[in-house]
Parts: C-alpha cells; structure tokens; sequence
C-alpha cells in the first residue's frame, strides 16, 4: 500500500478544529432534542434532517480519506463511504415522505433498503481494508465471529427481553428487520474490534478504525433502542434514541478527517487481551446456550426462533471450526516451507563456510581446554604443506616448536580471562619442506561458546610481508644508488659509537663541481660516477668503518677508535685517491672533494644530542674546506661556530620577508600519466631576497621550522594555494584542479590544525576533495596515536592526505594500513635509477604495487628523462612531477600549463 502524502510530522491542528465544530454541533443537538425545545415536531424535523445530513456528510469525508491513499486502503474507503451514503439514501426517502407532514413510514419500505445496503457494504469495506499479512480463511473467520457474538446476543436478548413482551400479532417480516440492524451492528462491531490488533501493528494507532467503531457501537446502541421501543410500540421520530445515530455519524466524520500517522507503531496487546479475543465468541455462545436453557427449564418448551437460532449457531460454529482448520493447515504449510527453506540456507550457509575456510589464505585451529587440537582447517595443507588430520587430537606442545609453544601457552592463558577477548602474536613456523615461515597468529577465546568451546587459531603467512618490510626497511637505511648506508642509518651509528667511546671521528665529503658533471654529460654520467667514488671511499678505510651517502654529491665516513692524526690520514688517502680519474664510458672525469672532519672528544658537554652535533660540526668544518678553494680536508674548531651569526641573519630576514609578504609561491605541475594532462600542482614556496636573491628553500625552510614561523607561513601558503586553485578551475570553466601542499611537523602538531584547514577551505571556496596535504614519513611516525586522531579528523573534512618523499623514511606496513593515506609520492631517489639498476626498478614497481594492494594512488617525483617516464607508465604508476615535465614556475605560468595541458615536455626556469 501507497500513501499519497510524504512522512513526516503530523499536523492536527486541522482535525482538532474538524473535532471542536462537531462537537459543537453535537451539543447543540443534543440539548435540542434531549430537551425536546421547540415541541415533539420541531424535534421530530430537526432529527430527521440531522440524521440525513450526518450520514452524507460522513460518507463525504471517508471519501475524503481514500484519496490520500492507493490500493487496497482506497478501495476500503470507498466502499466503507458508499455503505454510510447507503444509510444517508435511506433517510433522505424517509425525510422525502414524511416533511414537512410528518408521519412514519411502514417496515419494510424502500428507506430500509438503504438501511440494509450499510449492513453489507461496510463489512465489505472492512474486508478490502488492509492489515497485517493474514489468509483469507483468517478474514472470513472474523466475520463468523462478529455473526456467531451477535446471533448470541440475540438470542439472549429474546429470551430475557422479547419473548417476555412480544405480541403473535408483531412476529412479521417488519419485527425481524428491526431485529436485524442491531445484529448487524454487532457483526460490524466485532470485525472491527478484531481488525484493530493488526491494524495497531500497521498504523501507528489506526484511530481512524477506532474512531468508526465507536461509531458502530453508537448506531447499535440506537437500533437496540429502536428495536425495543418499536416492540412496545413507543417508538417515534425525534426521540432521545436518534441521537445515537447521529453521534455515531459524528463519531464517522471525526475518525475519517484525523490525519495519517507518520511512522508504524511497533506494539501489540498484551497477550490476555489476545486471548480475550478468541474466546470472545465461545463465550457468547456459552451465554446463548445457558439462557435458552433456562428459558426451557422455566416454560417446559422452547419457541421456533430459538430453535432456529440453535441451528444458526450450530452452522456458524461448524464453519469457523472448518475456517480454523483450513487456518491451521495453512499454517502448518507456511510453517513447514519456512522450515525446509532455513534448513536448506542453514545448509547452504554451512557449504559456504566450509569453502570459505578450505580456500582461505589463514589457517584456523581449535584448541580445547586442555590444550588439544578438535579442528585443523584443510587450509593447512596449501599455507604450510601438512595435511590437517596430523593434529587433530594432538596436544599443541607436541606440534610447535618450544619457544613458538610458550609464547602460545602464555597466549591463552591471557585471553582465557575475559571471553571473546583476543590477542596477536608472531611466531615462526616451520614448512613441511624445511623452511620457516614467519607467521601471525591471532588467539580468540571462544570457550563459552556453546559451537566452538575452545581456543581459535587464525594463523597466516606473512612471510612475504615481513620480505618487504625488511627491504623497504633497508631501503629506508641505505641510499638506493650506492648501497651505501644513508644519512638516518649513519647517524644512529655514530650515537651508538659515542655512547661505547669519544675516540672517534666523522668525516663529511663533498664533490667540488658535481653539478657541471650532471649538467654536461647528464644524470647517467653522474650516477656512474658516484658509484666509482663510493667504491674508492670504502677501498680507502677499513672494514669496520661505515662510510654513508648522504644525499646528491656528500659522503660521510665514521671512524672509531682511532687518533686525529689517523683520521686526517685517511682523508689524505680519499683524497689522493680523488685526483686519480674516473672512467665514465667514453670519458675521463677527474673531480675533486672537500672534507670536513670533527671529533668526538670536542663535543661540548651541553651537546645534548652528540651524534647530530658532531655531523654538524663536520659539516661546518667541510664547507670552510670548500670555502678555501676544495680539494682539501679541514678539522673542526670550535671558531668555526661562528658561521652560525649568518644563520642567526638569515633567520631576521625570514621574520622581516613574513611580515613585508616578500615570500612567493611557484607551482610544480602534476600530470596524470594515463592522459599526459596536468592535473594539478604542488605548491612550494620561494624566497626572492632583495640582497642574497633566490634563497634556496632548504636553507630557510629549516629556520622557519626551528623558530616557529613555519606557522603562519604554512596558513598564508595553504590560504594562497588554495585561492589560486579556484581562480584556476574557474578560468578552466569548472575543470577540477588537485592542490597539493606540505605539511611540516611543526604544522602538524598544532592542537588546530584541523580547523585552521577547514577555516582556509571555507574562505576560499577550495572543494575540500581538491586539496592534498603532503606529509613526510617522519611527521606521521612521531607519536602514532595523536597523529592518527589527527589524521582522522583532517580525512573528515574530506581533503586528500599524501605521504611524501615515500621510502627514504621507514613506515610499518601495520601503521601504513592504520592511517587514512590516499596517496604514496614515491622519493626522487627511486625514480633517477630507473632503466639503471634491476634492483631499483623492482623496488619502485614494489611501491607501486604496494599502494595498489592498500588502494592508494602513486605519485612519481624528480622524472627527468623519457626512460622514467616510460618505466613508471609500464608498472601502472598514475601520476609524475618533475622536470621533465616543467620546473616549478610562477603563478602566472602555471596558469598556462593547467589551461594548455602538460601533453609535451615545458622548459622553464625557476
């Protein structure tokens, strides 16, 4: 069934006026013919035109209601209106012979052939009307019910009222009509009475029903009182016994305007009520046969009307009886269907989850109380190669290893605790073939279950897993071109070596004119020559030394347990070694080195963090080296710290630059490698000093970290890139734009950050799906928990979230899955060894696939040739920057590049 008006609210304001005016009129009518005002015929005319109106009145608003329906529940209305306008006929050719005369008219006459019509056409009515889902026999039971309850009643009702007072003379076809409309109003009555159960459940409280019940118990209330008053001959038109009749039409109209109740109404009645209900009948009968027994008892005979009554009863119980059975039947069947078909999904749900666990990649076992294996999953057999009926009753002790045994006994012992709790452990297992296979096992306690009662098991290889962990875990240690170790590795070595001794010394080592190798002869040629100059580094130290890459042209060696007089010894030696010349294909390269070396023992005791001091310091006796023409090595003093003054400079004119706006934001397009189309840009600040020009950002972009004013300066470029964004796609005609734009640790670690986010975004208009924010690996594995609340809350506005620089830092694939990331921006330093190296171009494919399987995207930086191009569109990569495609430009060029596209290589400068 449809409803025509939509849920929501409902309004009764209307129906409580529609109420209040029937009342009114109620009131009024009743004084007047209660009080008989005006004399016998004024009350006779007013009765007789108010029982005329009410009934087409009350025929009209159940109209009124079945047109906010459709279906069933309009047809009901219709027919329910068409038995009240029935009644309404039926008075109107009353009113139409006897005004303004008066008079009454014979029974029968063609008045109760309207009178009658109500009598067939609401039960009718009543059965259209839906309910809850019922057989028909159910339906047609009720309405033996409501003939079985009246037939009673009249039954009891000849004998200790009619017979005692009816005439021969009376016993005519008119008696028993009149006898008739009260049966009828009864029948009426208890169909609804059995019909408001199912309509509760439906509609909310189905006061519409109600209402038109007690309106049928009004009208039966008249037509008792007209049947008896007709019998004693005291019946006339205008008395108090019409007024039944009109309320109950009164009663009609104010349950057919109430308006439709929002939402079903989830109660029922109380299960007393419902058997109430079915013995309802039963006893009606029980009263009908103890009242024609006495009747006989007291006569010594019956009379023909309860004889026949008898027998109506009789046929009426037979039916119902037969009514039940066929109820029952039905029952028994939808009962037995219900049945075979949860078995049959009961047994297909069975199927399914013993396929689920013979094909699933974990292992599931089941470990009783006292530590014996019930279940072995067929699983095992295809993960590690035994076939699962070894263990089945089997103590666990005798399956795992000792150790992997202990760490599983301590295992359940912590869950059995608390049921349904679980825990997660790592073990090594080993394979049928010999292997081991480092495994997770996950330990639930399902002991109190009553279809488990154990121990579950659900263990599965990570093997792989842990492979690629321990290589994104060296690459995160080790520079991807030299395999030398990097720059975090080096620097975790040299904070162990001071905590054992103060007898070391860190070299730093700088190429002299590298980049003019690069620029002249390319990338390649510089690559190679790299690799040479790291194999002539560690050809000049010893074994135990660890030499480090730390990035682009700087190397760094650490030396421990060795004077200063050793150290510079082999800086000599690097150096020596340096002026000897590199073969790179065709050509011979001859470049020169400056080193810086510090040592330990001149750390100053407030150094906190000794291992960074000391590079520090080699780092700033290396650039005094470079500072007096290269080729040289140079030990630290601390004099040397008075370089930092330029710093301290350099920092006054940042803070100078952040007030004036002196700072500008250059965009690097990013390209989407399915289409060649640029798709959106990274912003990156520059800094055109008025005196020192272009300051390169990895000068000033750590003092505005260390100060703090890498703040404001994150909102003003955040605010910048996003407002550029949307002049962008606006200019673009909608086309949409992706912003990316980087987060710094210090931004990161605002209390509100989120909302500064949500604040720029509205002010600029910027779709929050546009904007990225890059992170790299370093601010997210700071204090995992509050970044990850962090994370979620800046997911929730719905930007993009990057890791950047992906692989020169080290992420937990655990912690990698945990955090909401989008994007994987792999590090540059992967990218320049394409087509080079095998091994590097596996481990970048690895990363692709990597964010594949997590379902995160891929983005390539620094592609500077046609070969990375073409290696990353082959491993499925989807995006690129780098300048292959454009160097980072001013706004007004990346303007063009997003307008014209990115389909060809742009060469700008910086």
């Amino acid at each position: 069934m449809t409803l025509n008006n939509a849920d929501g609210s409902v309004d009764t304001r209307r129906w409580v006026r529609v109420c209040a005016a029937v009342a009114a009129v109620l009131a009024v009518l009743v004084v007047l013919i209660g009080a008989e005002a005006g004399g016998p015929e004024l009350t006779r005319d007013i009765s007789t035109w108010a029982l005329t109106v009410f009934p087409l009145a009350a025929a009209a608003t159940c109209l009124w209601r079945a047109g906010l329906f459709t279906g069933r529940a309009r047809w009901g209305w219709v027919v329910l209106a068409a038995g009240i306008a029935s009644w309404g006929l039926g008075q109107a050719y009353t009113l139409a012979q006897s005004f303004p005369y008066g008079g009454s008219l014979d029974v029968p006459s063609w008045a109760d052939a309207g009178y009658l019509g109500m009598l067939l056409l609401v039960p009718l009515g009543l059965l259209i009307l839906p309910s809850t889902s019922q057989p028909l026999a159910n339906r047609a039971r009720s309405v033996l019910d409501g003939m079985l309850v009246a037939a009673s009643l009249v039954l009891v009702g000849w004998v200790f009222v009619v017979d005692p007072r009816i005439r021969p003379d009376d016993q005519g076809i008119g008696f028993y009509l009149t006898v008739l409309y009260p049966l009828g109003d009864i029948v009426i009555a208890t169909m609804i009475g059995y019909m408001l159960p199912q309509r509760r459940a439906l509609y909310r409280c189905s006061a519409d029903l109600t209402f038109f019940g007690l309106g049928v118990a009004a009208f039966a209330i008249s037509d008792i009182g007209y049947c008896y008053l007709g019998m004693i001959h005291h019946y006339r038109s205008g008395s108090a016994v019409d007024l039944g009749w009109i309320i109950g039409f009164g009663l009609v109209i104010v349950g057919a305007t109430r308006p439709r109740d929002a939402e079903p109404l989830k109660s029922e009645f109380s299960p007393r009520i419902r058997m109430g209900a079915v013995m309802l009948p039963y006893g009606a009968v029980a009263a009908a046969l103890f009242s024609s027994v006495s009747f006989h008892i007291v006569n010594g005979h019956s009379r023909p009307f309860v004889a026949y009554t008898h027998s109506v009863l009789i046929l009426l119980l037979i039916g119902r009886q037969v009514l039940t059975l066929l109820e029952n039947r039905e029952l028994t069947r939808t009962l037995e269907d219900r049945v075979e078909e949860r078995t049959a999904e009961l047994h297909a749900r069975e199927q399914q989850f013993h396929a689920l666990i013979r094909h699933s990649s974990d292992v599931v076992t089941v470990i009783d109380t006292e530590g014996r294996v019930t279940f072995q999953s067929e699983s095992m057999l295809r993960v590690f190669g035994y076939r699962p009926e070894l263990f089945c009753g089997k103590h666990f002790t005798e399956l795992l290893a000792p150790d992997a045994a202990v760490r599983l006994d301590q295992a359940m012992r912590q869950v059995a605790v608390r049921a349904y709790s679980s825990v997660t452990l790592e073990v090594v297992h080993t394979h049928r073939d010999g292997r081991s296979r480092p495994s997770e096992m996950i330990v639930t306690n399902l002991v109190d279950d009553p279809h488990v009662g154990g121990f579950v098991l659900n263990t599965r290889d990570i093997s792989e897993r842990k492979e690629l962990q321990e290589q994104l875990v060296h690459e995160a240690y080790h520079d991807s071109l030299t395999q030398l170790a990097n720059r975090a590795l080096f620097r975790d070595r040299t904070a162990a070596a001071l905590a054992r001794t103060a007898d070391l010394t860190v070299l730093h080592l700088d190429l002299d004119g590298f980049k003019r190798v690069n620029d002249s002869l390319g990338h390649l040629a510089g690559d190679q020559l790299l690799v040479e100059i790291a194999d002539r580094i560690k050809a000049c130290v010893r074994a135990e030394d660890l030499v480090a890459r730390f990035g682009a042209d700087e190397f760094a060696v650490l030396i421990e347990c060795a004077a200063g007089e050793e150290a510079e010894c082999v800086a000599r030696r690097i150096l020596d070694d340096l002026d000897l010349p590199v073969e790179v294909g065709a050509r011979n390269i001859h470049v020169r080195a400056s080193i810086g070396l510090a040592q330990a023992s001149l750390l100053a005791e407030e150094d906190e963090d000794g291992a960074e001091q000391l590079l520090r310091n080699a780092d700033l006796a290396m650039h005094h080296a470079k500072a007096t023409g290269g080729s040289v090595f140079t030990s630290y003093r601390t004099q040397m710290r008075d370089g930092l003054i330029e710093r301290l400079e350099l920092e006054n004119d940042l803070r100078t630059a952040c007030e004036n706006h002196q700072l500008r934001l250059y965009y690097q397009p990013t390209v989407d490698l399915d289409t060649s189309q640029v798709v959106g840009f990274e912003a990156l600040v520059r800094w055109p000093h008025p005196t020192r020009g272009m300051i390169n950002p990895l000068d000033f972009i750590p003092i505005a970290e260390a100060t703090g004013l890498i703040v404001p300066l994150g909102r003003w470029v955040l605010e910048e890139a996003c407002r550029q964004a949307v002049q962008w796609s606006e200019a673009a005609g909608g086309r949409p734009l992706k912003m990316s734009v980087n987060v710094s640790v210090r931004q990161f670690d605002q209390p509100d950050f989120t909302e500064t986010v949500a604040a720029v975004l509205a002010e600029t208009g910027m779709p929050a799906d546009r904007l990225c924010l890059e992170m790299t690996e370093s601010v997210l594995m700071t204090d995992t928990e509050a970044n990850l609340e962090q994370l979620v809350r800046l997911k929730a506005l719905g930007i993009t979230l990057a890791i950047d620089d992906f692989g020169t830092g080290y992420s937990s694939l655990a912690y990698l899955r945990r955090f909401p990331v989008d994007t994987l921006k792999i590090d540059r330093s992967f990218v320049e060894r394409l087509g080079v190296l095998a091994d590097d171009t596996a481990l970048t494919d690895t990363i692709v696939r990597l964010g594949k399987s997590l379902g995160m995207a891929t983005v390539a930086e620094g592609i500077e040739e046609f070969g990375q191009l073409a290696a990353l569109r082959e491993m499925g990569c989807g995006f690129a920057q780098g300048y292959y495609f454009s160097r980072p430009v001013p706004a007004a060029e990346a303007g063009r590049l997003f307008l014209e596209g990115a389909d060809t290589p742009v060469e700008t400068s910086a």
